[in-house]
């Protein structure tokens, strides 16, 4: 019986002196004022008086380069390795990423429609084109709704007109 108590006990005092390991949480706010929780340390980007809560060895390992740099020489400035992104900052990047795939996309739609209007109005001046270079007479109506034809001079200043527009397709 003591044995059993003996051993609860043990388990108990092992799992208190493990419990803040285990509950290694960082507390930090973004540059927008909002509250980020995770288990990985905040980005370099946060500057430690946002970071509201870190595990207690994450903070004597913070504190351990400013007790270095009290000494003498300034030491050497290593690279820091990249660390993993954090939920918020990848869905940050997708998000960014979804935005500019469907700017491109958005952007190609609207090229392809000024193309195939274009094609349209080049195929619509070569026909007209054909049509005065053909001699047929072509009427026109004015604005009392009173029906005309084209004269040579109009024609040619038409045909003159429509050469300049087809100048800019291919």
């Amino acid at each position: 019986m003591k044995n059993a108590r003996f051993a609860l006990l043990s388990a108990a005092v092992a799992l208190c002196l493990f419990a803040d390991r285990a509950a290694a949480q960082y507390v930090w706010t973004d540059d927008k004022g909002v509250k980020q929780y995770s288990d990985m340390p905040p980005p370099a980007s946060v500057p430690p008086s946002r970071i509201l809560k870190q595990p207690s060895a994450a903070k004597r390992a913070s504190q351990a380069p400013a007790a270095e740099a009290t000494d003498a020489t300034p030491p050497k400035a290593a690279p820091e390795p990249k660390e993993p992104l954090t939920a918020t900052e990848q869905n940050a990047e997708f998000r960014k990423r979804r935005a500019e795939q469907a700017e491109k996309e958005k952007k190609a739609a609207e090229d392809a429609q000024r193309a195939a209007a274009k094609a349209r109005n080049c195929d619509n001046a070569r026909a007209y084109q054909r049509s005065l270079e053909s001699g047929e007479r072509i009427s026109r109506t004015d604005q009392g709704g009173e029906r005309y034809y084209l004269s040579d001079e109009q024609r040619a200043q038409e045909l003159k007109e429509t050469q300049r527009i087809l100048s800019d397709c291919k």
